[in-house]
C-alpha cells in the first residue's frame, strides 16, 4: 500500500491523534472516507461513460474507410502555380546584361 509499512502507518497515525486531538480526529477521518468514496463514485461513472462510448464507436470503426484512390491534383489545376519554376539562375539568364 504506496510502500507504507506498519511501522509508518503507527506514527502518521499518532501523529494525527496528537495534530487533531480525539475529538477531532474520528470527524477529519469520516470527512476523508466519504470525500474518497465521492471521488472512486465519480472516476467510476466516467470510466463507464468513456467504456460506453468506445463500445458505441467500435462498430464503426471496423468499417473500411473508402480511400480515394486518385493523386492529388497537378499544379496546372492550380492557376497560382507556374508548371515550370524559374529559379534565380535563370533570370539572369535572360535579362540581358
Amino acid at each position: 500500500m504506496f510502500g507504507i509499512g506498519m511501522p509508518e502507518l503507527i506514527l502518521i497515525l499518532a501523529l494525527a491523534l496528537i495534530v487533531l486531538g480525539p475529538k477531532r480526529l474520528p470527524e477529519v477521518a469520516r470527512m476523508l472516507g466519504k470525500g474518497l468514496s465521492e471521488f472512486r463514485r465519480a472516476t467510476d461513472e466516467l470510466k463507464d461513460e468513456l467504456r460506453q462510448v468506445d463500445l458505441e464507436s467500435e462498430p464503426s470503426s471496423t468499417k473500411p474507410k473508402s480511400v480515394d484512390p486518385s493523386p492529388p491534383p497537378n499544379s496546372e489545376s492550380s492557376p497560382s502555380l507556374s508548371s515550370s519554376p524559374i529559379h534565380p539562375a535563370d533570370e539572369s539568364e535572360r535579362k540581358p546584361g
